[in-house]
């Protein structure tokens, strides 16, 4: 096999696992208008997704302690082992939530055993996250390292994607609202626990990365945490240039479609459609971006989005709350996604271009996932939480000071593109 093909191959088997991840926890939102009251019984619709919302969150708290566990396995043992691991425990999660009795059949044990499976698929994430940035990362070459492991965000895109597609099926062809809340809820995630096994059987035979093969070669001993802890700039990079971006990023897609309902005032079916038809074309730009970041640099791209996504938050999502239209309302998501994507395409390769391959998993992993628990994973529970004290204006602007906070990192940061870790003697 040639090379390439084999190179090609790997990127694949990584993304298609990731895909499969990242439809998984991302069916959870999409379906939560429909199964929040066999969970958390109330009159009122929007405790209802209150509590669903905090449910999501616990599920990103658990994440950095998934990103620990996996990084160190990834860094120890294998990028390709540490794959096949996440794959599966996101397996037994979706499972769980599919088979899981309700309320009104078990009580309060029905909340319980929901969170204890999101509590699975946030260790899931938290580990797949850093490791898999890192398999595409070291599998691309230097040339064209943007363009290859833009497609961590493909694959995440297109889970969300997929898990908003197959809520639209549903809607619209398949079953009634009454039949969704009924029962209907619990099709998707049978669906992902069934695509996670998929996962496993392509992620046991992806290839090693060669930069993990050398790293293991070498005869000395092996400490990831105390390395980690050598290199504190980087890990304030990765915080500070994650903090604005994956707050942005859950608040115009998880939080976007609860949004466009509550705020916008639009029909769920309206709201899963713009969703959809906005992350497709969301999705098209990762590669593009990635390839530009390849030939001017990674910093150029990350400013843009820290410029515009400063400028634009507050005017955007104003704008969304004052129109009524379905079609100004997806134009204005998409142009956010647009300001957006200037993060999500290049953050993995960035991240993974400042360590060393022996802690490059764990030191891509476990700070990523401490931030976007505390950012990415709260924005919908504080966006509900302020919608629901009559200040949802305060949250446009919160997250404005989080773009603006990680747009001073990437004035200051190096362009990993010139002085990356990777192709390094490490």
């Amino acid at each position: 096999m040639s090379p390439l093909r084999q190179r090609l191959l790997s990127i694949f088997g990584g993304s298609v696992g990731n895909l499969i991840e990242w439809y998984d926890f991302y069916v959870y939102s999409a379906f939560s208008l429909y199964f929040a009251h066999a969970f958390f019984p109330d009159a009122d619709p929007l405790v209802q997704q209150l509590n669903t919302a905090g449910v999501f969150a616990l599920g990103f708290l658990i994440r950095p302690v998934g990103g620990w566990l996996m990084g160190l396995y990834a860094d120890l043992r294998g990028r390709r082992s540490a794959l096949t691991v996440s794959v599966t425990l996101m397996c037994l999660g979706s499972l769980v939530i599919a088979v899981c009795p309700t309320y009104a059949r078990i009580g309060v044990m029905a909340p319980v055993v929901l969170m204890l499976a999101r509590l699975l698929q946030g260790l899931s994430l938290g580990g797949e996250y850093g490791t898999s940035a890192t398999y595409l990362s070291e599998v691309a070459t230097s040339r064209h390292r943007g363009f290859y492991s833009s497609f961590q965000y493909v694959t995440l895109i297109m889970g969300q994607l997929l898990a908003t597609l197959t809520l639209l099926v549903l809607q619209r062809l398949l079953l009634t609202g009454a039949q969704l809340e009924a029962w209907g809820w619990r099709i998707p995630f049978g669906i992902g626990a069934a695509l996670a096994v998929f996962g496993f059987y392509m992620r046991r035979n992806m290839v090693e990365t060669e930069a993990f093969t050398r790293e293991a070669a070498k005869p000395s001993a092996h400490h990831p945490m105390r390395e980690l802890l050598r290199h504190p700039k980087e890990i304030g990079v990765v915080v500070g240039l994650t903090m604005g971006g994956t707050l942005a990023f859950y608040t115009y897609t998880v939080y976007m479609q609860k949004f466009l309902v509550n705020s916008v005032g639009l029909t769920r079916d309206e709201a899963t459609l713009i969703s959809a038809s906005s992350l497709f074309l969301y999705m098209l730009f990762q590669p593009v971006l990635g390839f530009v970041s390849d030939k001017v640099g990674r910093r150029p791209v990350l400013m843009g989005f820290g410029i515009l996504g400063t400028l634009c938050t507050v005017p955007l999502l104003t704008a969304l709350t004052r129109t009524r239209d379905a079609f100004t309302a997806f134009m204005l998501v998409l142009a956010a996604l647009i300001i957006l994507s200037g993060y999500t395409s290049i953050n993995a390769v960035v991240k993974a271009e400042l360590f060393p391959a022996r802690i490059r998993a764990l030191g891509v992993g476990l700070p990523y996932a401490l931030t976007v628990s505390l950012f990415g994973g709260t924005a919908e529970y504080v966006g509900t939480r302020l919608k629901l004290a009559g200040r949802e204006e305060w949250f446009f602007w919160y997250v404005t000071a989080c773009i603006f906070c990680s747009l001073l990192v990437y004035t200051v940061m190096p362009d990993t593109r010139r002085h990356s870790r990777i192709d390094a003697a490490s």
